[in-house]
């Protein structure tokens, strides 16, 4: 008898486990999900706001002389604008980490998934980098640019400044956090998709072919023109993305 009790009580404990364990599951599906889509469509209010106020990012290309006096006259745009692209950029790390965790499972101390993680957050951080430059820098500038008793010279010196301000933090936000990072998160999380039978290949190889189209934009650091490569990229990443909830909404159903 204390026998068949002593089984009762290891079966209920085992179910029980077994029930945390998917409740736990399921709560990192629906977390993930939720990450994913918001990511997907929290880009375009940026774009929206930016592209009405400053004509972004065809508006990146412009000189001080055109962007700065435009910056100060949509100030406010700009600000709201800037700052929903910063959320979204910081976000990438929670939406790249929590993709993966559902991908790898019960596997958290895969290699690849640790890896690919780390280049995530070096990805979220590039891009916070490159674009606090418009939120914090470039308004002082653009305030100096468009004074009345600033001078020519003066106006020359603060070209200068601007174009070395986009060189650098563009670099490291555009190239380094999107182009490179992002891209090589992206390609080792195909390289965990085609390695688990749990997932369907295709997803594997839709993460190559975006993460390709963000490695041609680094051409653009020899002075090639990439042309709308960037956005082409850009929107091959999110449609990954959505692509990437669809499969765990379902897979969790």
């Amino acid at each position: 008898a204390a026998s068949d009790v002593y089984k009762r009580q290891a079966q209920s404990l085992s179910v029980s486990s077994r029930s945390a364990a998917n409740r736990g599951r399921s709560g990192l599906y629906k977390s993930a999900i939720a990450l994913l889509v918001v990511e997907f469509f929290l880009i375009f209010p940026p774009m929206i706001i930016l592209g009405g106020a400053i004509n972004w990012p065809a508006s990146l290309d412009e000189p001080a002389a055109v962007n700065l006096p435009l910056i100060l006259e949509q100030y406010p745009a700009v600000m709201v604008g800037y700052s929903i692209y910063l959320l979204y950029s910081l976000l990438f790390w929670p939406v790249a980490y929590l993709t993966g965790r559902v991908v790898v499972g019960n596997e958290v101390e895969n290699g690849i998934f640790r890896i690919a993680s780390g280049f995530a957050a070096l990805s979220a951080i590039a891009r916070a980098l490159g674009i606090v430059r418009w939120l914090f820098a470039m308004p002082v500038l653009a305030r100096l640019y468009t004074d009345p008793a600033t001078s020519p010279e003066l106006q020359a010196s603060i070209s200068v400044v601007y174009d070395m301000l986009n060189a650098y933090a563009g670099g490291i936000g555009e190239l380094l956090g999107v182009s490179l990072f992002a891209a090589i998160w992206l390609a080792l999380m195909g390289v965990l998709l085609l390695r688990s039978p749990e997932w369907p290949s295709w997803l594997g190889y839709f993460g190559f072919v975006a993460a390709a189209s963000l490695f041609v934009n680094l051409l653009n650091m020899i002075n090639i023109d990439t042309g709308p490569m960037v956005v082409i990229s850009v929107t091959l990443l999110h449609f990954w993305m959505l692509a990437m909830a669809i499969v765990f909404w379902r897979k969790r159903a």
